[in-house]
């Protein structure tokens, strides 16, 4: 099925989109459309254009190929599902996130997987290609955030880590980042911390026609929360 978004607001296209119960849907002419996929499962959804706001909140099983940018919001309390984006996304990329993956070739913008979180099994992963700006990683308290830097400057900006009090970032550059909160440790990625995320960077790098070698040939440094000077230390005396 192929929806033409072009003269569509977002809640004219919210509604072609509810009358298909599965199956693939491809839209066109997507021009800044709100929530589209919003709380849907059981779907492959391929957008051509820029779709808006919290494109893929509360997706509940869906996957989402983006052939082009997206705005603020992305994934925004996603349950389940793969969103990847073929460009660059705005801020508050996966806002509470607490299961599926993104996968953005390019950058992000500021507060990148604020609040996400896990539970058991379930486990949420953000992969950046780029660059992601500051706060990263913001509150974060469960899932996976790794920020690969393949374009080339800054990998990430400031206040990374502000709040964490779960989960990891894999950062992937020669020196080890600087001028974190004192919440935030920070060490080299070892073997094991790899192999967590060797078989991610292997579905990034398929999705992208990446070279996964080349990707995980190099430097990582993990950022967990710093349980000598807990988060909750923002917050007391003691």
């Amino acid at each position: 099925m192929r929806i033409d978004a072009k003269e569509l607001d977002f809640r004219q296209l919210g509604d072609e989109l509810r009358k298909v119960s599965g199956g693939e849907v491809t839209i066109d002419n997507c021009l800044g459309q709100r929530f589209i996929a919003s709380g849907m499962e059981n779907l492959l959804l391929t957008i051509n254009g820029v779709p808006g706001n919290a494109l893929g909140s509360y997706l509940n099983g869906t996957k989402i190929f983006v052939n082009g940018n997206a705005q603020d919001a992305t994934g925004d309390t996603m349950n389940d599902g793969e969103i990847i984006i073929d460009g660059s996304v705005g801020d508050a990329l996966g806002y509470a996130m607490r299961g599926g993956r993104i996968f953005v070739r390019g950058n992000s913008g500021y507060r990148t997987g604020i609040h996400m979180k896990q539970y058991k099994e379930k486990i949420p992963v953000i992969v950046v290609g780029g660059s992601a700006g500051s706060f990263l990683g913001e509150y974060m308290a469960g899932g996976i955030i790794v920020v690969l830097g393949l374009n080339g400057g800054d990998l990430v900006g400031n206040y990374t880590g502000t709040g964490m009090h779960g989960g990891k970032i894999f950062l992937r550059e020669k020196n080890a980042p600087q001028n974190l909160p004192s919440q935030v440790a920070v060490t080299k990625a070892d073997e094991s911390d790899m192999q967590e995320i060797s078989s991610i960077i292997s579905e990034y790098a398929k999705a992208f026609d990446l070279n996964e070698v080349e990707i995980l040939d190099s430097t990582f440094w993990v950022l967990r929360p710093n349980t000598k000077n807990p988060y909750k230390r923002l917050y007391t005396q003691n």
